[in-house]
């Protein structure tokens, strides 16, 4: 009887949400960071960066629900929807937190989003190789 291979045979793999939620979060930074480069030494307008934002939101979640999904194997729009709503509670709590923004109907949109495309990445994820 060997008991480290007991001990080692339930060690389970890191959690699918937790994974696609760091690669979101990781992808979300980097992009908020690449587009306020552009609007700061380009001739874009603020009022479009509403748009701007929505975009970025949905490719960091897809990336997140792909990274979701793939960690999993299976169930990758449960995974990535799971992801997607809990990094949309995430800024929300951050957005109120520190800049005291109310719950507005476009909170209600970003989780609507936020779920659709994690859950879109998290079933593409499941079939990548």
């Amino acid at each position: 009887m060997n008991p480290i291979r007991n001990v080692s045979s339930g060690v389970k793999r890191g959690s699918p949400v937790l994974t696609g939620l760091i690669y979101s979060l990781v992808c979300m930074a980097l992009a908020t960071v690449a587009a306020s480069l552009i609007y700061k030494f380009s001739g874009l307008k603020e009022n479009t960066m509403e748009t701007s934002v929505y975009i970025i939101h949905s490719a960091a979640l897809f990336i997140g629900g792909l990274a979701a999904g793939k960690r999993s194997g299976r169930r990758g729009w449960y995974y990535g929807g799971l992801m997607g709503i809990l990094y949309s509670v995430i800024i929300v709590l951050i957005g109120f937190l520190s800049y005291d923004a109310a719950l507005t109907v476009y909170t209600l949109i970003l989780f609507g989003l936020s779920f659709v495309s994690g859950a879109i990445g998290g079933m593409i994820g499941v079939n990548m190789k």
